[in-house]
């Protein structure tokens, strides 16, 4: 025997499910400027003045330098709006104008994240020959393994460390943008070797973003597809962001529609724009594109 029964009975909750938001580090690892200017001009000095000998008793003379402008224009825009019926706001209260405004800055700064990690063709290639230290530059991918992961860390340092970036490296710090894949990896390493950070490893796991190795380490999961980030935060990656319009939101009562018509209901409208720059400029062994590193793996 069954029955058919309409149900009558429902439990609701008052606010939206919590979403799902992407990790991301870009404000920890850029150079980031906010400004309402268009245009960021800084220099490099890419001629540097030599140390001389000298003679008691002689003139000395004076030696040249060259500065280079390295400019950095704030021209790409993108923007997020959503629009919400009348009736709509009024009879729901999941997504409304604040809830929205959330949304939309998390979803800017999640689009921004995989902006910064698309850029890998203006960081130094970084491959197998750097991974076992018999060439420099290399392109051919490494695939990233329980037993190479520590030496991956330390390989990074050692290019870093040989083109000249150990000050600025004390200074700001060494950083790695990771694969969820990798940073599992690395807890294992982490748990499996040594004995106090083993020990809170073992009992705590690790999370998104954390300390070991002399370096800071982040997830991410917008990575270009075979390409990762590391290198000394701040220096020779600078992000450009307009402060006029970034975390700003409007909220349009009865919007236009694509008709030039008004909609009824409410507009809610958020936008970045922004620009960057990765300088290339510098004395041989001084380049300060080494300070940014693109791990190429499988």
């Amino acid at each position: 025997m069954a029955n058919t029964v309409i149900y009558n009975k429902h439990d609701y909750v008052t606010k939206l499910r919590e979403r799902l938001a992407r990790p991301t580090s870009w404000k920890d690892i850029m150079d980031v400027r906010y400004s309402d200017s268009r245009t960021i001009v800084n220099a490099i000095l890419d001629t540097e003045p030599a140390v001389q000998s000298g003679t008691r008793g002689t003139a000395y003379s004076f030696q040249d330098f060259t500065l280079t402008a390295d400019t950095l224009t704030i021209s790409t825009y993108r923007e997020l709006p959503i629009f919400i019926d009348e009736a709509d706001r009024s009879q729901q209260a999941y997504f409304g104008g604040p809830d929205i405004a959330e949304f939309q800055g998390d979803k800017i700064d999640e689009f921004i994240e995989s902006e910064v990690l698309a850029q890998h063709a203006s960081w130094r290639n970084f491959g197998v020959g750097d991974l076992n230290n018999t060439s420099s530059n290399d392109a051919s991918t490494i695939t990233v393994t329980a037993a190479n992961i520590d030496d991956l860390i330390r390989a990074v340092k050692r290019k870093i460390r040989a083109n000249n970036g150990s000050k600025l490296a004390r200074k700001y710090g060494y950083f790695f943008v990771w694969r969820a894949a990798d940073l599992e990896l690395l807890e294992g390493f982490m748990q499996a070797n040594g004995f106090s950070e083993a020990d809170v490893a073992l009992k705590n796991g690790i999370s998104d973003a954390f300390s070991y190795m002399g370096a800071d380490h982040y997830l991410s999961n917008d990575h270009t597809a075979n390409h990762l980030f590391a290198g000394v935060k701040k220096v020779g990656k600078t992000l450009g962001i307009l402060r006029g319009t970034y975390g700003k939101v409007k909220f349009i009562e009865d919007p236009a529609g694509s008709t030039n018509n008004n909609l009824s209901g409410l507009g809610i409208h958020s936008r970045i724009d922004y620009g960057f720059s990765f300088p290339t400029g510098g004395p041989t062994g001084q380049n300060i594109i080494d300070m940014g590193v693109d791990v190429n793996v499988a």
